[in-house]
């Protein structure tokens, strides 16, 4: 199952949080503990026993959302309270036009989420850009993390080069699709940024998808996508990653978009750096191989306590 939580981001954004597992219902809860639609939600109290677990928060990447972690979460629920957060202008978090998409603003509302689900000190599982602001908040605030997990996110600066080339990706799509079939085809075979077909990465943008009148479209706003790459691809983040105290674990696909020679680098800078790497993964390495993905983090979370 998967219980809705609305949390209070910075700027006032209304945030999704899912808190997974089955942990036992209070009169609050009762009711209410089977949320996955509608703006309904239980309050950001944890449910009777959930709070004596050792909290995760789970943060998906630009253009994810949390029901990305669903495996990974009722997984980690057994021995921790796991939460997955859809960020601002994702899942079925607000996405305000006139927001800020910045790296404040993203970091801003995973500290609130922290303080207010009352999962602090707590260890941070990021992909890709929710890796990033994990990151950037354990250099920020040590005293809500305790871990953290970093999965497939360049510390380098990407450059102008890569905002163009997503651009020019995003008019690419022949939205609206007709069918999600047709999501999982064209983002697993006929991409061109496909370079093999990848069945998985079609699943993955078939859960970003939602139907409308004329067909299946993201449930993102593309350009609000872009505006919030556009705060970190322009510059280096070593600094801060040097400023993680907690231990820290960097995993990577083999074939991903952080290299093994980056990867490392990243744990050498680290004070507390590990390194993990998973075979026959991309990018989407909790969603290429979800058992090894999980083999990979498993010594990491058990040394650190609760797993």
């Amino acid at each position: 199952m998967a219980r809705r939580i609305d949390v209070t981001g910075a700027g006032g954004v209304r945030l999704a949080a899912w808190e997974f597992g089955d942990p036992p219902k209070t009169d609050r809860t009762q009711d209410r503990a089977h949320e996955t639609s509608g703006p309904a939600s239980v309050p950001a109290i944890p449910a009777s026993g959930a709070a004596d677990l050792p909290g995760v928060l789970l943060l998906h990447g630009l253009m994810g959302r949390a029901s990305h972690w669903a495996p990974t979460a009722r997984w980690l629920s057994a021995r921790h309270r796991a939460v997955a957060l859809d960020q601002r202008g994702h899942g079925r978090s607000d996405k305000p036009p006139r927001a800020a998409y910045t790296r404040e603003a993203y970091v801003g509302d995973v500290e609130a989420a922290l303080e207010q689900l009352g999962l602090g000190p707590a260890v941070l599982v990021g992909h890709a850009m929710g890796a990033l602001t994990a990151w950037q908040l354990a250099a920020k605030r040590p005293d809500l993390v305790r871990g953290l997990v970093i999965c497939d996110m360049r510390a380098s600066a990407l450059g102008a080069a890569s905002q163009h080339t997503w651009t020019e990706w995003f008019r690419a799509w022949p939205v609206p699709f007709a069918t999600l079939a047709d999501v999982r085809k064209w983002f697993g075979e006929d991409d061109p940024w496909v370079e093999r077909p990848n069945p998985a990465r079609g699943e993955f943008y078939a859960e970003v998808m939602a139907e409308s009148p004329d067909g299946w479209r993201p449930v993102f706003e593309p350009e609000q996508m872009l505006r919030s790459r556009e705060t970190w691809v322009y510059d280096a983040h070593w600094e801060e990653l040097a400023q993680v105290r907690c231990p820290t674990l960097v995993v990577r696909g083999l074939d991903g978009e952080l290299g093994r020679a980056e990867a490392q680098e990243m744990v050498r800078v680290l004070p507390d750096g590990q390194y993990a790497e998973v075979a026959d993964a991309g990018h989407l390495v909790h969603y290429d191989q979800p058992e090894a993905w999980r083999a990979a983090i498993e010594p990491f979370l058990t040394a650190l306590g609760g797993a």
